[in-house]
């Protein structure tokens, strides 16, 4: 929707944006609804997941706690001095995240959190800030922000919105990618230790054009059902979808591969894959404030059933240990339908052998 607001840029704009988005929805009915597009609705399913009681609104980046999978990390009141991440108790039904536990508390203050928000090397907890152009970071057990890097300085086009790691596995794994709203230019980022526990940004690639006023970035392994090759998911704040590019061999969209993956959302901001399942969550930016999950994508390391992200006889052992049983928390019911069966041993056996690293 920022595309209808020339010359707006910001807080600001997005405030203007949730203002119109009520008359739109009544002029033009069902426009609004969210839709995943073919040919990916013949296999994934949208789940709203609601808003995260005691997270005050604008949402900002999202991520999974890094020590404990059953908390949510969320940006509250973006984009503002006083934005803070918060911890929100989470809830799982056959190991999918299906609603929260509870009210959330604070975990760290964030100023002008936008829509990246991830672990990067060491623990530290990158997110991006709007509109200065930086981003900050936060060092294990800190409740503040021990570092701002700016990016501008180093030729990262101005304002950034979303940012990511690249994860094991894929092209250009280890790497920080960054993309500007305004410009909506990608980059990657290089960093180095600064000494102190954080890191200093030295270096950043020439931008890639990718539109859509970009918040959240989420990498997809390739064997996804219609994701034959590994590939990027992009939330667009301005277009109100989700997009989807193949990945080169240095981690970056290939712009020409772009496919529309959701479309009626508003306020599309950050996103994270869920380790356990392979579930995307996304935030968004006004729209309610909603957290929504997309199931339907595979697990990072399919099959591994300790952890350990190479799948051998040890899964293999925990599947056949388990056989035939149902209920919560099996370790061996490796496609989260609450039943060790067929399909976990089928699941276990086509991905014998892989290592995930």
């Amino acid at each position: 929707m920022m595309t209808s607001l020339p010359g707006i840029r910001g807080r600001s704009a997005r405030a203007l944006t949730l203002l119109v988005v009520p008359f739109v929805a009544l002029a033009c009915s069902g426009a609004s609804a969210q839709v995943i597009q073919p040919p990916f609705d013949a296999v994934y399913s949208l789940i709203d997941l609601g808003s995260a009681p005691g997270v005050p609104t604008n949402y900002g980046g999202l991520t999974i706690k890094d020590d404990d999978p059953n908390t949510l990390l969320l940006g509250g009141s973006a984009n503002s001095s006083t934005a803070q991440i918060f911890a929100v108790p989470l809830t799982r039904t056959c190991g999918r995240i299906s609603g929260f536990a509870g009210a959330a508390t604070p975990f760290a203050a964030s100023p002008n959190i936008d829509g990246g928000l991830a672990y990067g090397p060491e623990g530290v907890l990158f997110f991006t800030r709007y509109s200065m152009n930086n981003i900050g970071q936060i060092k294990p057990g800190s409740t503040g922000m021990d570092k701002t890097t700016p990016l501008s300085p180093i030729g990262a086009t101005s304002s950034v919105g979303a940012m990511q790691f690249v994860p094991p596995g894929f092209p250009g794994a280890g790497q920080l990618k960054i993309a500007s709203f305004n410009a909506s230019q990608w980059h990657t980022i290089t960093i180095e230790p600064d000494g102190e526990g954080t890191y200093d940004a030295v270096s950043a690639s020439p931008g890639i054009a990718i539109g859509g006023g970009p918040e959240g970035i989420v990498f997809v392994p390739a064997g996804s059902p219609q994701f034959p090759v590994a590939s990027v998911l992009v939330c667009e704040f301005s277009g109100s979808r989700v997009v989807a590019y193949e990945l080169d061999a240095n981690g970056d969209p290939i712009v020409d591969t772009r496919r529309v993956f959701i479309t009626g959302l508003t306020g599309a901001e950050g996103g994270h894959i869920d380790a356990a399942t392979g579930d995307f969550l996304f935030s968004t930016f006004g729209g309610g404030n909603r957290v929504i999950a997309v199931r339907g994508f595979s697990a990072p390391c399919p099959g591994d059933t300790n952890g350990d992200n190479v799948v051998d006889f040890g899964d293999l052992s925990t599947v056949l240990s388990t056989f035939g049983q149902t209920g919560e928390g099996l370790d061996g019911d490796v496609n989260n339908d609450c039943v060790v069966d067929f399909g976990d041993l089928s699941v276990v056996l086509s991905n014998f052998g892989v290592n995930c690293d």
